[in-house]
């Protein structure tokens, strides 16, 4: 046989065992495709609420000063409790005409409604109850809107964004062992970011003037974090 023939087939066979110890590498498109989802509860640190009063009066002019009168004296009271320029804004003033249609005559009008309303936010939750029996004891008639956010959620990224990928590992894992499979690296992770459903807050409002403090709980927040994960198949 030729010699230089008889060489190329020794390196033929020579590259043979290192062949077949090279690893199997998936083939294309075969990938387990799963979402996961990371909750973390925060403590909200922001609370909004919003105070008003509604006053009456047969002219325009006289309701509207009764209501001058009353959230002026609102305002004072929360800011002696600590409230801020930068905490407190106007978000509703409206005024309505009150009518009366007697005997089915043509209605007219005995008076009018002014409403006013304040929001206020702070973040300082655990004031709030103080702030709210300020108002209160200082003429305001209505109470809404009383509400606790994170201001800032990505105080809990990092463990929210951690746990997602776990659970799409942990899915991911199910999968392929149900088809006798394993998995393999990460080739594709999109982050869906950092969703807060509605929480509803307690809320008790005391309307007594004698009350140190209306009873209110901010409780904690749900932050939920999603990722979607492409795992190759072994």
């Amino acid at each position: 046989m030729n010699p230089s023939r008889l060489a190329v087939l020794a390196a033929t066979l020579l590259a043979l065992p290192a062949a077949a110890q090279t690893p199997a590498t998936p083939a294309a498109g075969e990938t387990v495709s799963v979402g996961g989802t990371g909750r973390v509860e925060l403590t909200p640190d922001r609370a909004v609420f919003t105070v008003g009063v509604q006053t009456m009066a047969p002219t325009v002019a006289a309701a509207v000063e009764e209501s001058n009168v009353r959230v002026s004296a609102i305002i004072a009271a929360l800011k002696r409790m600590g409230a801020g320029d930068r905490d407190i804004r106007t978000s509703q003033v409206s005024i309505y005409p009150q009518q009366e249609q007697p005997g089915g005559r043509a209605p007219r009008i005995v008076g009018y409604q002014v409403s006013n309303s304040i929001t206020v936010t702070r973040e300082d939750p655990a004031a709030v109850g103080k702030l709210l029996q300020a108002a209160v004891d200082a003429g305001a008639n209505s109470v809404s809107g009383v509400g606790f956010t994170v201001s800032e959620p990505a105080r809990g990224r990092d463990v929210g964004l951690q746990a997602a990928f776990a659970d799409a590992r942990a899915k991911a894992e199910i999968l392929a062992r149900a088809a006798g499979r394993s998995i393999g690296r990460a080739l594709n992770i999109v982050e869906g970011g950092g969703v807060r459903p509605p929480v509803p807050m307690p809320f008790a409002a005391r309307m007594a003037a004698s009350s140190a403090e209306v009873p209110v709980e901010s409780g904690t927040q749900e932050v939920i974090f999603s990722v979607s994960v492409v795992f190759e198949l072994r």
